[in-house]
């Protein structure tokens, strides 16, 4: 079975169009991000335990404060290190408190407010990263392709960088600093994935002369269709089972993946080839409609 996505190639871009409008109105509203004691800092507990106890202890008693999301790591013999939002002194002693009666006596080794572990220097250095890398790729592209095929590949990475971004701030999902490693990992796997498209409507270019420019890029896309969507379920199978059973730690980071992954599959098939597409067809027809010279 052969579809004709080409043909519906500005409704592809409308649906994008609207859900990144929808994303960044919601950014704008809510006035970024929703960001985690990571980025914000928070209080910080070192407790040693007279007795091991594990991470998932912790966190499940933790729970009943709305705490759930904090971070939890073993730090020595029977010590565990607790980052969890800025809690007032009221608020501290209760949790302590219900720490000692669901797991036993404990030493306090620290119990102070500390900075965010994700500094402002660290977070611009991640863009800088993610400017960098769309340059190279898009030199890259250029060279082995054409600047057509760069500048789309490159506008589809951004198309699923927004859709990540977006989606966390319409449903004002707190995000950590595994959001940044989410992201970068997106860029790196969507223009993979995108590559393939491009690299058979090339071949198609030299091979396929007589078809159209619509049926050489449908074929393109169909041809490599079930590829693309084998590959991604696959990976998204692996990101479903860290998002389901690889605990607090880890849900932002699947879940940016998740939703990454899924967009970088739309956006190697419906977005970068019909925009590829949709500006060839336009040089064309303008060297067409050109008066012939004499």
């Amino acid at each position: 079975m052969r579809f004709d996505l080409i043909s519906r190639s500005k409704l592809w871009l409308a649906l994008s169009g609207t859900v990144i409008v929808i994303g960044l109105v919601a950014l704008l509203v809510r006035g970024g991000l929703n960001l985690g004691i990571d980025f914000r800092g928070g209080t910080l507990l070192q407790l040693r335990f007279a007795k091991a106890v594990s991470t998932e202890e912790v966190r499940n008693v933790l729970k009943n404060y709305g705490l759930e999301k904090s971070g939890i790591q073993n730090s020595g013999s029977n010590t565990v290190l607790i980052r969890t939002r800025d809690l007032a002194d009221q608020e501290r002693q209760n949790v302590l408190a219900g720490l000692k009666e669901k797991l036993g006596d404990y030493e306090v080794l620290r119990a102070e407010r500390v900075g965010g572990i994700v500094s402002k220097e660290l977070t611009n250095n991640a863009f800088l990263a993610l400017t960098i890398a769309s340059i190279l790729m898009l030199i890259y592209i250029t060279l082995r392709f054409e600047f057509k095929f760069a500048v789309a590949g490159i506008l589809a990475l951004i198309h699923d960088v927004l859709i990540t971004v977006g989606l966390f701030a319409l449903f004002n999902i707190e995000v950590d600093s595994t959001f940044v490693a989410a992201i970068l990992t997106i860029v790196g796997y969507s223009i993979n994935d995108t590559i393939v498209v491009f690299d058979r409507i090339r071949e198609h270019l030299k091979t396929h002369r007589k078809e159209s420019l619509r049926e050489l890029v449908n074929n393109s896309i169909n041809e490599t269709l079930v590829r693309s969507i084998n590959t991604s379920l696959t990976t998204l199978c692996a990101v479903l089972a860290l998002l389901f059973f690889g605990g607090e730690t880890t849900k932002v980071f699947a879940l940016a993946l998740f939703i990454g992954l899924t967009s970088g599959t739309y956006s190697s098939l419906f977005i970068a080839s019909p925009l590829w597409y949709l500006w060839r067809r336009a040089e064309l027809d303008r060297a067409a409609s050109a008066p012939a010279k004499s």
